[in-house]
């Protein structure tokens, strides 16, 4: 698996003044005891799809530093549960009805981890492969771990599930695309405004799986 950073990608602004990614929603995220930025996309998402609900089991693939764990357990409260895998560990305290774990999605060392659920009612992934500099290759790499994401929707997502995926826009977009909307039956694409003005990645948000 390419190196999936939430922790660069997932909002690792730093706060140091004249740094390129400080910026207001840095300093907002440090004020509301968010580990990266990143949590306010997820929060556009949530506020303009509703991806997820109270007493939803949410999958969270690629999880560190840990801002979207914290978001999505507010949004599934007590009665929910949220679970998460990534490459990094998670090590921010997380609330009673969060699990994440450090392990290889492609190659899943404990496996009972997911096989254990019935079925995950929102599936996210806002993973990101170690970017090259070359926007092909990084395309393609971040085409390579979406399909991964989905693979996992297909197989543990619930019938009627949604799906959240960050890809890098490039050749391989309409594919993946098409292929979202053969599994789901409402896909639409969305940018965040928080989403740095620079950066191609988008959203597939995708409701409904058949």
């Amino acid at each position: 698996m390419a190196k999936k950073s939430k922790g660069p990608n997932k909002g690792s602004g730093k706060g140091s003044k004249g740094n390129q990614w400080a910026d207001h929603l840095t300093q907002r995220a440090k004020a509301e005891n968010y580990p990266a930025r990143s949590v306010y996309k997820l929060e556009e998402i949530q506020k303009k799809f509703k991806v997820m609900g109270p007493a939803c089991q949410v999958l969270d693939l690629g999880c560190a530093p840990g801002s979207w764990l914290l978001y999505a357990a507010k949004q599934v409260g007590n009665q929910g549960r949220v679970f998460g895998i990534d490459l990094t560990r998670i090590d921010i305290k997380l609330p009673d009805n969060v699990t994440a774990i450090q392990d290889n999605i492609l190659a899943l060392e404990n496996k009972e981890f997911l096989s254990r659920e019935k079925g995950f009612h929102t599936i996210l992934s806002d993973m990101a492969p170690a970017t090259t500099g070359r926007k092909d290759v990084d395309a393609f790499r971040s085409f390579e771990l979406c399909s991964m994401a989905l693979e996992t929707a297909k197989k543990f997502g619930a019938p009627n599930s949604n799906f959240v995926c960050k890809i890098f826009q490039g050749n391989e977009f309409k594919k993946f695309e098409k292929e979202v909307k053969s599994i789901f039956r409402d896909c639409k694409t969305f940018k965040p405004e928080s989403c740095r003005k620079q950066s191609k990645e988008i959203y597939i948000i995708a409701k409904g799986k058949k």
